[in-house]
């Protein structure tokens, strides 16, 4: 009988206490100490000498306003993609509409109806190393990832979705599926087409 709570026990820290970490990770980055790391680019000028530019893009779903409660921000503007790049914030809003997919297999995470976001920003930064979280903090998820940028290059920087577990018994041969009715539960971080 041990056995089998103790490991069910440890379980349960672990998950604990990586929520503990996402939310100390959203807290510490949702106000910038800085405001020199990093300039938001409007238009296709020549890049400097010393600096990169960064273009971040992500595309993910939710489902409806108000399925769970009447404050559910899901599926409205206030849904907010934070990046925070050395200490300097920006909070994005995304391009949103609704969106009824048709399964295009029996694993199909954003098959059904809901909420398509689109966010993107394009940034000049100096060359180099850069410590840079993304979080959406109405889901209480926080990723943070090293990168390295080369001077004079055009990077870019894709935040793929990744759901959770659909909940109730599975089927034999479907096991994790996944879907965006589930929530988010991290983002796939790909720079200039390699993940990272």
């Amino acid at each position: 009988m041990k056995r089998i709570i103790l490991p069910a026990m440890f379980a349960t820290v672990t998950l604990i206490s990586g929520c503990a970490d996402s939310s100390a990770l959203i807290r510490k980055s949702s106000t910038s100490v800085r405001s020199d790391v990093f300039q938001e680019l409007n238009d296709g000028a020549p890049i400097p000498q010393g600096y990169t530019d960064l273009r971040i893009t992500s595309s993910l779903k939710t489902h409806k306003t108000g399925i769970y409660s009447k404050k559910d921000i899901h599926g409205t503007p206030e849904y907010r993609l934070l990046i925070n790049i050395d200490g300097q914030t920006v909070h994005l809003q995304g391009s949103l509409h609704e969106e009824n997919i048709e399964p295009r297999g029996l694993r199909d995470p954003e098959a059904g109806e809901g909420i398509r976001y689109r966010f993107g920003r394009d940034l000049r930064l100096k060359a180099g190393a850069h410590r840079i979280v993304f979080a959406i903090p109405d889901d209480g998820l926080a990723v943070e990832r090293e990168i390295a940028l080369e001077k004079g290059r055009s990077n870019s920087l894709i935040l793929e979705p990744l759901y959770s577990l659909t909940a109730g018994k599975q089927r034999p041969g479907f096991y994790g599926i996944t879907s965006f009715r589930e929530g988010l539960k991290g983002f796939r971080v790909i720079l200039n087409g390699k993940p990272i």
